[in-house]
C-alpha cells in the first residue's frame, strides 16, 4: 500500500499556529481530498426523550432532538471533522433530512456526505424504486454532489447473499447507472459497505477493475481484527478484509471502532492488560486509536450522541498518535479477555428493528452487556455484591426497556434473526435476559 502510505502521511496533522488546539490529523481520498480522520455517523441521533431513534413507535416519527443535532454537527466542523455518513433507512427514514439540514448552515467546502442505496426490500430493487432512493438523497441532504456513495451492507442474505447481491445491485442495473452518475460528477466516490458473506465480498472486489472501487467500509476493531469469526461463524475478520484492501489501494471507512459500545467499558482482566501502558486513556481511546494506526484506513466512524464524546474522540485523533508493537500486543491480549465473558455481541445497529411483538431488542441487550462490562451481573448469590448488583441491575432494567417491551414478551417467531448482521440467535439471547431476570425477581421474594 505504498501509494497511500505516502499520500497519507503527507497529510499528518501539522502543529496548530497561535497556540489553538493542536488540528485533526487528515487522509486524502483518491481525489487528494483531505478527510478528517474521525467521522460522525448519523444512525443513532439523540432523541428528546432518550429513546432509541430507530424503533418502531406504532408508526410515529422519531422524536429527534434536532437543536442538539445541530450543536452536534457544529462542534464536529469546529474540531475539524467532515466526514459525514447516513443513509436513507436510518433514523425510521429521517437521518438523510436532519443532517441536510444541519450541514446546510455550513459552507460546502467544509462538509463531506456519504450516504447509501439501502434497497434492502424486494419492492425497492427495482431500477426505477433504487433510483428513486438514489434521487430522494440528493433532495434531503440539499446538495447537487454526494462526495462518497455506498452500495449498502453487501453480503447480507446468508446462503443467497450472493443472489441477494445481484438482485440489488447488477440485475436491475443500478451499479452500471452509479457509474455513470460518478462519471457525470454527482457522486464523487463509488464504494459498498459489508456485512457477511466473504464470497460476496470477494466477488465485489473481483468488479474492480470494471468498477473501480474509491473506498470500502468494513467493521474494524481490535476483537474483530482477528477474532470475527469467534464472535460470529459468518464474520470475516478485519485483518483479513484489510489486507484484501491494501492490496487493491483501495481506502478503508471503518465502521464499529467500539464495537457497539462494547469496547468503551471493557470487563476487569481486559482492562488490566491495557492499564499500564497507558493509565490515564480510556477504552475509547485505545479502540480509536487501534482503527486509526492503520495507515490504510481514510475516516473512523463513530456515532456520538453527546458534545463530551465528540470532543474526547477528535482529541484522541488531534494528531492521532499511533500505536506501537507493545500496545499491538496487549490489545490482543485484552481482545481475549473480552471474548472470555458471556457478553451478548450487539452492536446496537438497530436492524432487527422493529420487532413484530414491540420488543426493545438493543436496549435489552445493552442492559445486559452494561452490567457484564463493569463486573455487576448478579450470577452469583454467593458474591458478598449480590444483592446490591441485584437491585442495580433490575432497576436498571426497568428504566431503560419499558414494561411492554421487555424480554419476557418475546414469542420467538425469529423474525428479527435474519436481520441481524452479526447473526445472533436473539429469541435465544432474549431467553437468556428473561431467566435471569425472573430469577433475580424470585430471589427477592425469596
Amino acid at each position: 500500500m505504498t501509494g497511500l502510505r505516502g499520500l497519507f502521511a503527507s497529510l499528518a496533522a501539522a502543529p496548530a499556529p497561535g497556540g489553538a488546539a493542536p488540528a485533526m490529523t487528515r487522509r486524502a481520498d483518491g481525489h487528494g481530498v483531505s478527510v478528517g480522520l474521525l467521522g460522525y455517523g448519523a444512525m443513532r441521533y439523540p432523541t428528546v426523550d432518550g429513546s432509541h431513534a430507530n424503533v418502531n413507535r406504532g408508526g410515529s416519527k422519531a422524536p429527534i432532538d434536532l437543536e442538539q443535532v445541530q450543536r452536534e454537527i457544529d462542534a464536529c466542523i469546529r474540531l475539524g471533522v467532515n466526514y459525514f455518513d447516513t443513509s436513507p433507512v436510518y433514523c425510521r427514514g429521517e437521518s438523510e433530512k436532519v443532517l441536510g439540514d444541519c450541514l446546510a448552515k455550513h459552507p460546502r467546502e467544509k462538509w463531506l456526505v456519504a450516504t447509501k442505496l439501502s434497497n434492502f426490500n424486494a419492492k425497492l430493487q427495482s431500477f426505477e424504486a433504487s433510483r428513486k432512493m438514489y434521487e430522494e438523497s440528493f433532495r434531503l441532504l440539499r446538495t447537487d454532489r454526494i462526495d462518497y456513495y455506498l452500495l449498502h451492507a453487501i453480503g447480507g442474505g446468508g446462503k443467497d447473499a450472493m443472489k441477494v447481491f445481484n438482485a440489488r445491485f447488477i440485475d436491475n442495473g443500478m451499479l452500471d447507472f452509479l457509474v455513470k452518475e460518478r462519471a457525470a460528477g454527482r457522486i464523487r466516490n463509488l464504494g459498498f459497505s459489508f456485512h457477511g458473506s466473504e464470497a460476496v465480498f470477494r466477488h465485489a472486489l473481483s468488479l474492480h477493475g470494471r468498477v473501480h472501487w474509491d473506498f470500502v467500509q468494513i467493521q474494524l476493531n481490535y476483537v474483530d481484527w482477528r477474532h470475527a469469526r469467534e464472535v460470529n461463524p459468518r464474520n470475516v475478520n478485519a485483518e483479513t478484509l484489510y489486507g484484501l484492501l491494501a492490496e487493491r489501494d483501495i481506502p478503508v471507512v471503518v465502521m464499529e471502532p467500539l464495537l457497539g459500545g462494547r469496547l468503551a467499558k471493557l470487563n476487569g482482566a481486559a482492562q488490566r492488560k491495557l492499564t499500564p501502558l497507558a493509565p490515564g486513556a480510556t477504552p475509547a481511546n485505545w479502540a480509536f486509536r487501534f482503527a486509526g494506526t492503520h495507515p490504510g484506513v481514510l475516516t473512523v466512524l463513530s456515532g456520538m450522541q453527546y458534545l463530551e464524546h465528540i470532543e474526547e474522540n477528535a482529541a484522541t485523533f488531534s494528531p492521532l498518535k499511533p500505536l506501537g508493537e507493545r500496545e499491538f500486543v496487549a490489545l490482543e491480549r485484552a481482545a481475549r479477555a473480552i471474548l472470555s465473558d458471556d457478553s451478548i455481541p450487539c452492536t446496537a445497529c438497530d436492524y432487527c428493528m422493529p420487532c413484530p411483538y414491540g420488543l426493545d431488542i438493543p436496549a435489552i441487550h445493552t442492559c445486559w452487556n452494561q452490567a457484564l462490562a463493569e463486573d455487576r451481573l448478579p450470577d452469583d448469590p454467593s458474591d458478598p455484591d449480590y444483592a446490591v448488583n441485584r437491585r442495580k441491575f433490575l432497576i436498571d432494567y426497568e428504566r431503560s426497556v419499558p414494561k411492554l417491551r421487555r424480554a419476557e414478551r418475546c414469542t420467538g417467531c425469529g423474525r428479527c434473526s435474519p436481520h441481524c448482521p452479526q447473526s445472533i440467535d436473539i429469541p435465544a439471547s432474549l431467553r437468556k435476559v428473561d431467566a435471569l431476570v425472573e430469577k433475580l425477581r424470585r430471589n427477592g421474594r425469596a
